[in-house]
């Protein structure tokens, strides 16, 4: 399957192209680098550097790869950045992954998979946490 990766540059993005890779798919990532890093992506991956929120870039990758499937990995995490910058993180985390979804349907692409957080909160009974 052809998985576009979107923030596959980043922690646990590139942790998920691997395991896509090693499961016999074809990952491919979009990311704009901001918080990634292009030396995170593993070799023979292709990376397309663009903004999530570029309905035209995105939908350019989304048929040019044959995209069936959308992991996002790209929404920003940090919760005291956050409440310093709201708009920044509502630009990136709704707006954005709106004009993705938009791309993705005008692309036929109907399979998708957000990861919203890193973040824990609160003490977990018990670790690790499960």
């Amino acid at each position: 399957m052809n998985v576009l990766v979107v923030g596959g540059a980043g922690y646990i993005g590139s942790h998920c192209v691997r395991q896509l890779a090693r499961a016999g798919h074809r990952p491919i990532v979009l990311d704009n680098l901001a918080y990634g890093h292009r030396g995170a992506v593993p070799a023979g991956v292709q990376l397309h550097v663009a903004d999530l929120g570029d309905e035209t870039a995105v939908g350019r990758v989304l048929r040019e790869e044959r995209i069936e499937l959308v992991m996002h990995f790209a929404p920003f995490c940090y919760v005291g950045e956050s409440v310093q910058q709201p708009l920044k993180y509502y630009l990136n985390n709704v707006a954005a992954t709106l004009h993705l979804l938009a791309a993705m349907r005008g692309a036929g692409v109907r399979r998708f998979v957000f990861s919203s957080t890193c973040a824990t909160f609160g003490t977990p009974p018990t670790l690790p946490i499960s």
